[in-house]
This record gives C-alpha cells, sequence and structure tokens, in this order.
C-alpha cells in the first residue's frame, strides 16, 4: 500500500461543493457518489485498502442505533404537525394582540412564534416554511425586505436556543470531537473531561439569550416605523386558552431537556403524542391531511438519514486518504497565534455554511474540523457555541445564506433586491457579530450554568503499600466466618 495521499480528501471536498451548486441532485447521493468514485480511484492507485470499506455497514447500523438520532423523526413529525395546525396560529394571534401596546405587535408576535416553535420544529427550512405560511401574509405593513429579514432571522432561532435538534446533533458530534481532541499532541485534558449533549445546552443557553433579547429589540424597531392596523385581528377564548397550554408545554418540554430531566427522545415523544391526542380531540385534521403529514415526515426523516449515512461514507473515504491528519497538523503547526489560528478556521466554516445547511455541516464539515479548533481555543464549550453561532450568521448573509433563500423562495413577498434585503438583516448581523466576537474573546459567558465540579478531598492520597495493605485486610475479612472462628 502506498502513503496516504492528504490532497484526495481535499480534491474530495472540491467536487462535492462543486456539484452540490451545479447538479440540483440530492446532497446524499453527491456524498456517496463522491465518496464511491474517489474509493475506487484510492483503491486502482493503492493508497486505499478495499477491506476497510466494509467497515460502512457496521458505522451505518452503529448510527440508526444510537439513542439520539431516534429522536430525529420525531422532531421532524412535531416539525411536520405544527405547520398544519393551529396552534402557531393561536399563538401568533394572541402574542400580536398582547404586544399591540408596542406598536410592533405584529413583529414581536413573528419572533415570538418562532423563538417559541423553534426548538420543537427540527430544521431551518421547516421553521421558514411554517412561518411563510403563517407570518409573510400579516406582515403587509411591512416593506418587502424588512418582513424576508424577520422571517429568516426567526426560522434561524432553533441553531442556537437549547435543546433543538440541530443541538443534539451537534453535542454528539462535539463529544466525539472532544474524545479526538484529546489524544492530540500538545492537548492537555486537565481538570476537564470530555463534554456531553448537556454541556452544549448549558454553554449554549447564556449566549442565545442574548442574541434571542437583541433581536427582539431590532424586530421591535423595525416593526414599529410601521403603522399597526387601528382594529386588532380578534382573538377567542379558545384561541387565548390554546396559546396559554401550548406555549406552557413547550417551554416545560424543553425545559426538562435543558435540565437533564428528561432525554431529548422522550421529550419529543411526549410533545408528538401531546399534539396527537389534541389533533384527534379537536378532529383539526382530516384522513386525507394525516395521511400528507405522515408522507412528508417519512421523506423528510428518510432524506435526513440518507444524509447522515451519505455523510458517514464520505468521512471515512476522507480519513482513508490521510486528509483529516493533514489538516489537524497544518492547523496544530499554524505559525499564527492561537486566536488567530482559530478566527481562520472559523471563517473557513463560515464560508463553508454558507453553501450547505444546517445537518450537512454537523455531518460532513465539523467532523473534521472540530478537533483541531478545540485544540488552538483549549475549550470545548466555547468551541461548540462558537460553530453553532457561526452557522446561524452564515444562514443569514444573502444571497446563499440558507435561512434568506428559504425566507425568499417560500414567503410569497413581494420580491426585493438582495441590497435592500441585506439592509433590513445588518441590525441581526451585527448583534450576531458582537455576541460572536464576546463568546471568541471571553469563553468565561459559555460557562456559567456549568455543573460544579466533584468536591476534592482535602486527606492525602492512598499510597500503593496503604492500597495493598488495605486489599489484604478485605480479603482476610471476606475469608473469615461470622462466628470468628477459623473453619
Amino acid at each position: 500500500m502506498m502513503q496516504p495521499l492528504p490532497t484526495g480528501g481535499l480534491w474530495m471536498l472540491l467536487v462535492l461543493a462543486v456539484l452540490i451548486m451545479g447538479s440540483g441532485l440530492p446532497v446524499w447521493a453527491l456524498l456517496i457518489g463522491t465518496a464511491s468514485a474517489f474509493a475506487a480511484g484510492g483503491w486502482v492507485a493503492g493508497v486505499i485498502d478495499a477491506r476497510v470499506l466494509s467497515a460502512i455497514s457496521g458505522r451505518t447500523l452503529g448510527l440508526l442505533e444510537h439513542d439520539l438520532l431516534q429522536a430525529l423523526p420525531l422532531y421532524v413529525f412535531v416539525g411536520v404537525l405544527l405547520q398544519r395546525l393551529t396552534v402557531a396560529d393561536a399563538l401568533f394571534s394572541s402574542l400580536a394582540r398582547l404586544f399591540r401596546w408596542t406598536g410592533a405587535g405584529t413583529s414581536v408576535a413573528a419572533f415570538g412564534v418562532g423563538a417559541l416553535v423553534a426548538p420543537m420544529n427540527g430544521s431551518v427550512a421547516s421553521s421558514s416554511a411554517m412561518l411563510a405560511r403563517l407570518v409573510a401574509p400579516r406582515l403587509g405593513r411591512l416593506n418587502a425586505a424588512a418582513a424576508t429579514a424577520l422571517i429568516s432571522v426567526s426560522s434561524t432561532i432553533g441553531v442556537v436556543v437549547p435543546p433543538s435538534l440541530v443541538l443534539i446533533l451537534l453535542g454528539d458530534a462535539m463529544l466525539r470531537a472532544h474524545t479526538e481532541a484529546s489524544n492530540l499532541p500538545g492537548f492537555v485534558l486537565g481538570s476537564q473531561r470530555i463534554i456531553n449533549t448537556q454541556d452544549v445546552f448549558h454553554a449554549a443557553l447564556l449566549p442565545a439569550a442574548c442574541v434571542l433579547v437583541l433581536w427582539l429589540l431590532v424586530a421591535w424597531w423595525q416593526g414599529r416605523k410601521f403603522h399597526e392596523p387601528q382594529t386588532a385581528e380578534p382573538v377567542s377564548a379558545a384561541q387565548w386558552a390554546v396559546s396559554a397550554v401550548a406555549a406552557l408545554a413547550i417551554v416545560l418540554l424543553l425545559g426538562g431537556v435543558f435540565a437533564g430531566k428528561v432525554f431529548a427522545v422522550e421529550a419529543a415523544a411526549t410533545g408528538a403524542v401531546a399534539l396527537v391526542l389534541a389533533t384527534l380531540s379537536t378532529r383539526s385534521l382530516s384522513g386525507t391531511q394525516w395521511m400528507a403529514v405522515l408522507s412528508d415526515t417519512l421523506n423528510l426523516s428518510g432524506a435526513l438519514l440518507a444524509l447522515l449515512v451519505g455523510a458517514s461514507t464520505f468521512s471515512l473515504v476522507f480519513r482513508l486518504w490521510g486528509s483529516d491528519v493533514w489538516i489537524t497538523q497544518q492547523v496544530m503547526a499554524s505559525p499564527l497565534s492561537p486566536l488567530v489560528t482559530a478566527a481562520l478556521v472559523l471563517l473557513l466554516v463560515a464560508l463553508c455554511a454558507w453553501v450547505l445547511d444546517a445537518f450537512e455541516m454537523i455531518f460532513v464539515i465539523i467532523p473534521i474540523i472540530a478537533p483541531p479548533l478545540i485544540t488552538r481555543l483549549g475549550d470545548a464549550q466555547q468551541t461548540a457555541v462558537l460553530l453553532l453561532l457561526v452557522l446561524q450568521l452564515s444562514f443569514l448573509i444573502p444571497p446563499m445564506g440558507y435561512a434568506v433563500m428559504m425566507a425568499r423562495s417560500r414567503s410569497g413577498l413581494l420580491a426585493t433586491s438582495i441590497w435592500r434585503t441585506l439592509r433590513a438583516l445588518l441590525p441581526y448581523i451585527a448583534v450576531q457579530c458582537a455576541i460572536t466576537a464576546m463568546v471568541f474573546l471571553a469563553p468565561w459567558t459559555v460557562h456559567q450554568l456549568d455543573a460544579p465540579l466533584p468536591a476534592v478531598s482535602d486527606e492525602a492520597p492512598l499510597s500503593t503499600q496503604d492500597l495493598d495493605q488495605q486489599m489484604r485486610d478485605m480479603a482476610d475479612q471476606a475469608g473469615t466466618p461470622d462466628d470468628g472462628k477459623k473453619p
């Protein structure tokens, strides 16, 4: 076998990027096709051992048995069902009436629905579809650029607000990345431990809260420039009740997952069952509509799982070329300071996220980039939050930003120029950049909700001789009868 050629994996990434932007084919198919072509080329060139490729089936089965990924279809189901129920409509109407006194009730309500529903909605695309159907027709008094900006930012809230599906998947990816980083030369784990999904939830909450509060102020500031209608939309007692119950249920479920009292699978299942029971009791959907919900759920879940399988195959071939080791070596050997190197890596992540969605980033790019980035920053939780904020920022930069593209194509609003949309998005982007800089320069901001470290005993540790003596004493006691007599 020849030595691995690191440039092979880089050419894989380049070919994949060109195909994604130019072919229009499903990304999962492009991932598997590109990986298969380069695996065959590597085998012919004597770089890749074909026997190693047999690990793909085992990797796929391991992914499907993962308890976190079992929550994926449930989150998708909840998102699809919410698009067809009147729960979000009731929430929007109630919030618009409740905050009408601010002079921007419609904008505040749109943002509030996004904040409440997005973490349970599963993805940016699902949130954008729901907000486009629900909010866009009611934003007629906003200009098209401001309305597009509002829908775009509201649909990305689930990227940073725990415990959304994006955060769950990123937490799992960061656990593996932190484990890899701990084995890299020069990285000292010290008193830290390998982070888990709960640690990512806790780290993301304070920066996410800052983003939400500041974005809400921007939405209010932009919305109050346009006069609210004199006659408010009436809200029935039933809508108030549905809104209160839905908001309370969402907060309790998400809070339970965040606090570690409920697993993500349990929360998704509970939300799905509650929605199904409420829908059946009120007969909100017909049999045909139920079939459409289940069909959409299967299609979207299948697409995400296929994307996961494709990414797993792609990453295996990428590693067989030795490109992941080469990238890590380049980052570790950078002559620049650790912070400057980390900033350049985050810029590369932002460029990738400009053309890929959150799941493609988490499954393909982050497993490659995260381990060396952790070594440069020295803090896995800070790295996870920075990756989330950078992903969210890239989704909001037109014309390729994923959230902006979804809002412009699905909202049905009047077409507006990219520059006007960018002007409307600039205050939101400025907030995002400020919070990202805060987390980058002040890592302590992600550790305010960390669980306390276990107390360290003041007693000196036992010596080897003392430990051996205690073991002999315990063995003697175990061999002595209870009556104290020799057997």
